[in-house]
């Protein structure tokens, strides 16, 4: 049966929510405290990156933890510009 929906964007082929059902139990509980709207893709390759390079997943939440402070400050910046918080 096809759609009744113009619409020139693409379909997603799969659900974003079964992609975060997915992820392991240590990356949904970072997730859950977040700061930023993590895609669970993007999340699991800096979790599998970060694991890889420490080998355990306090180490690995550690550095997701640092990702995501590098990504506010950038976006601090373009947001407030350069002088804030003075």
């Amino acid at each position: 049966m096809r759609r009744n929906i113009a619409t020139s964007l693409k379909r997603r082929r799969a659900s974003t929510m079964a992609g975060f059902d997915r992820l392991p139990p240590e990356l949904r509980a970072w997730l859950h405290q977040a700061a930023l709207p993590w895609s669970a893709k993007s999340a699991y390759r800096l979790w599998q990156r970060a694991l890889a390079r420490h080998g355990d997943a306090a180490l690995a939440r550690a550095e997701l933890d640092r990702a995501e402070a590098r990504m506010l400050a950038r976006d601090a910046v373009a947001v407030w510009g350069r002088d804030y918080p003075r």
